[in-house]
């Protein structure tokens, strides 16, 4: 804990992701972005606006501008993934931050120079709409089409889609200056642990920290960071604000009824699936009681405090692991899905170097899957070494090898797995990871810690999330109505879900109020009850694979390998889970009170 962050260029080369594949060095990248982004030119793609006014004079015509548009956005989704992946290696480093705006703008001014194609073809005569959905020529293209098609009440004049491209680099601002400020200009004062020594405190380590046995240090870094944000509260909530006006005006704009359904329409899912979420979990809040008034007793505490969420309940048990022992297990684990998948996953973590593996100064904060259709499908990790690094290194090699499936087996046009999606993968490998170490020759402890371990798990990523979608849909409703956000309004209301989520049993310490302005994902628009519908949907569809044999892994791996050629609920319904009804969420919480019980009984 002790050891000083090291700056990026003393990491060695081992321990980075291999971003050299994408490009060699910076040059090579520029030499690539004057050819393909051509910043100096206006328009700069004048072979795609020569399509303009002609995208309804035949089927093969449209396909064509399909291609060519599409071939220059997976040209510029390369260039972006070398760009955002070097500037998050150092968020201060000027040649990579002058990189990542350069790209950005470019890709801005790329869905600028296209806003006419959505509104042009949605202008076409019904009829021509219908040949063009039945035609040969847009056979590979016809699903593409159709969610094209199904935008249509809310696609603007080819004016005005033109001004909202114009204003979308304005209107991303509030989330790029939080992050700059989270990640860069934020810095922590070094805390004390409970021998008066002192210890440094990023983002990386605060996580380790509430990890850890000592309580005067966890309690010291919990109140240090929480102050530390409290400290540019008004600025971080006119940031929070602004993000908040973006998500109405778009609504408004293009005459949704709710934020909600802005964000939800686009891939078909009905606003209830996320309403149906909260209201399903509000009703057995109990069972998280019990869990807490679990931990108070096993604690030995007077009082539980929010500092003493995280800590391992079984004390003899302190596992950690190197970085290569971590991938190991992640490679271990994965055998119920069979050996292509194994070998995949394997090579890319030990041979490719899909990660980026330790923290360094001025490292983007977390843990994150990326990549492009033509690059490696890249991790990022501030790897310290515990028990929960290696479960986030298994659920980024689920993000990883989504897609990498989903870039194999599909078109570029349908490669992109919808949001949706994105945790399923990540969470069912998280279930293997949780069912190969159970499988070891445990210790009563060790069953228990790791039973404990993934009752936090469904804790953080079932529970808080969607205790985090509470109030994004509460803040979004109230910026709907013209409701002032302020700082005050935004920590009562916070505090408030504190209060109902963990119950009786634990102190809401005034600290809390203000986690709200250290969530990155709050600036992501309706992102995070994907988290709790994502681990509700990864459970039901791991029990499929090791109850239903070699028919349900096939399943499974046909869902991995699907991108989105598809609407999400229609995906994972062929592979056997309907997230439209209630069913898997109300059986999450089934299994949770389970582990809860078998908790209990073995400590």
């Amino acid at each position: 804990m002790t050891q000083s962050i090291k700056e990026r260029n003393d990491v060695s080369q081992g321990d980075k992701w291999n971003v050299e594949a994408l490009y060699p060095s910076l040059e090579a990248w520029k030499a690539e972005i004057q050819e393909v982004g051509r910043p100096e030119n206006s328009p700069h793609w004048p072979e795609l606006t020569a399509f303009r006014g002609r995208l309804g004079s035949s089927a093969e015509t449209l396909k064509e501008f399909f291609m060519l548009s599409l071939e220059t956005d997976r040209k510029l989704s390369r260039l972006y993934t070398y760009a955002h992946m070097r500037h998050d290696e150092d968020l201060a480093a000027e040649d990579y931050k002058k990189a990542h705006a350069v790209i950005t703008t470019i890709y801005h001014e790329f869905g600028q120079e296209l806003a006419f194609a959505e509104p042009e073809i949605l202008s076409l005569p019904e009829e021509v709409l219908q040949a063009y959905l039945k035609a040969d020529a847009l056979k590979e293209y016809h699903f593409y089409l159709e969610k094209i098609v199904s935008l249509k009440p809310h696609t603007l004049s080819s004016n005005e889609e033109e001004l909202l491209a114009l204003a979308g680099q304005a209107l991303s601002t509030s989330p790029s200056a939080f992050n700059a400020f989270n990640n860069a200009d934020l810095k922590f004062p070094p805390v004390k642990d409970s021998e008066g020594n002192e210890q440094e405190l990023t983002h990386a380590k605060y996580l380790l920290y509430m990890r850890g046995k000592d309580r005067e240090l966890r309690k010291n870094a919990f109140q240090t960071l929480h102050r530390s944000f409290l400290g540019f509260e008004n600025s971080i909530c006119e940031l929070f604000k602004g993000h908040m006006q973006h998500h109405v005006f778009t609504s408004r704009a293009r005459k949704y009824k709710s934020c909600l359904e802005t964000a939800l329409f686009p891939n078909q899912i009905d606003t209830t699936v996320y309403t149906n979420l909260i209201s399903t979990v509000r009703k057995q809040l109990p069972v998280l009681h019990r869990y807490m008034a679990l931990r108070k007793k096993a604690m030995k505490v007077d009082k539980l405090h929010m500092y003493d969420l995280y800590v391992p309940l079984v004390e003899e048990v302190d596992l950690r692991y190197d970085y290569d022992k971590a991938e190991s297990l992640v490679v271990e684990s994965v055998a119920p899905l069979g050996e292509d998948y194994q070998k995949i996953l394997h090579k890319g973590l030990k041979t490719d170097r899909w990660v980026d593996r330790y923290e360094n100064m001025r490292k983007r904060s977390g843990a994150y899957s990326t990549g492009s259709y033509d690059s490696m499908p890249y991790i990022l990790m501030n790897f310290q070494g515990a028990f929960h690094d290696l479960m986030t290194l298994a659920h980024e090699a689920g993000h990883s090898m989504h897609s990498y499936m989903s870039h194999k087996h599909q078109p570029y046009q349908y490669s992109h797995y919808p949001i949706f999606l994105a945790e399923v993968a990540s969470t069912f490998n998280e279930e293997l990871m949780f069912h190969h170490l159970k499988q070891q020759n445990l210790s009563a402890q060790e069953k228990a810690f790791l039973i404990n371990q993934k009752v936090e798990d469904i804790r953080a990523t079932f529970f808080r999330q969607t205790m985090f979608a509470e109030f994004e849909l509460t803040v979004h409703t109230l910026a709907q109505d013209n409701i002032p956000l302020t700082p005050g309004l935004l920590k009562e209301f916070y505090h408030k879900l504190n209060v109902d989520y963990f119950g009786p049993d634990l102190e809401i310490d005034e600290e809390i109020d203000i986690e709200w302005a250290r969530i990155p994902h709050f600036y992501s628009n309706f992102y995070v009850y994907q988290y709790a519908t994502g681990i509700s949907a990864a459970y039901a569809l791991f029990e499929k694979v090791m109850e239903g044999g070699e028919a349900a892994r096939t399943a499974y791996l046909n869902f991995l390998s699907s991108g989105s050629k598809d609407y999400p609920l229609d995906l994972l319904e062929q592979a056997g889970v309907n997230m439209r009804k209630e069913q898997p969420i109300e059986s999450m919480l089934k299994h949770f009170d389970r582990l809860v019980g078998e908790l209990s009984n073995l400590i």
